[in-house]
């Protein structure tokens, strides 16, 4: 049976735009499904005891910035550190996201695009116009998806997204679960493909 990561994120989250790429390749070369699990970012912070940017203390809003740039120059990712419209509301990316995997539909790279519209576009993600021309250039009936995003279904799962991911410990975004084993942090996708290498040679 091929291994299943179980992948909490929001499409504003700059450690989830580091990172998303990279999480894609390693399930690739692992042969793992990944399930896409947006969340309330809000939620699992309340949990795991972390604050919101703003309300951070100033070195710490500095060193973020910090860490932002170097993993961008380590991964070879265009960014701004800080953008126009950051923060904003990701909840319609978050859902389209929901709304895709609920119809079989590859989320992947939608939410790549979603992410980069926001940390390397100038793009706001929480205008319905700027998600549906993502949605129109990969070829998704755009309409149907922005329609299921509204849905009472897709956003009870992102609230059951989002309840899990406290039920589960999960501390922010992004957060890769595999087996239960939390890797918390897009810094540590090398330690998950480790331990997907290693699960595959003891088969």
């Amino acid at each position: 049976m091929n291994p299943e990561i179980d992948y909490y994120f929001t499409c504003i989250s700059p450690f989830t735009y580091l990172g998303h790429r990279a999480l894609l390749d390693t399930a690739r070369t692992a042969g793992a499904r990944v399930n896409f699990k947006p969340v309330k970012l809000a939620k699992v912070f309340a949990n795991s005891g972390a604050k919101p940017v703003p309300d951070r203390p100033i070195c710490r809003q500095e060193y973020r910035l910090l860490e932002i740039e170097r993993w961008a120059r380590k991964r070879d990712l265009p960014v701004n550190l800080k953008p126009a419209h950051f923060p904003t509301d990701p909840g319609l990316a978050d859902r389209c996201a929901i709304a895709l995997q609920e119809a079989g539909k590859d989320a992947g790279e939608f939410v790549q695009r979603a992410l980069e519209a926001c940390w390397s576009e100038e793009r706001n993600i929480a205008e319905e116009a700027v998600i549906r021309d993502i949605l129109t250039s990969l070829q998704f009936d755009a309409e149907a998806v922005l329609r299921s995003a509204d849905s009472s279904a897709v956003a009870d799962q992102y609230d059951r997204n989002s309840d899990e991911a406290v039920e589960r410990g999960v501390l922010g975004a992004p957060a890769y679960l595999l087996n239960g084993e939390q890797f918390w942090g897009q810094d540590r996708i090398e330690l998950l493909a480790e331990t997907l290498d290693s699960q595959r040679g003891a088969q």
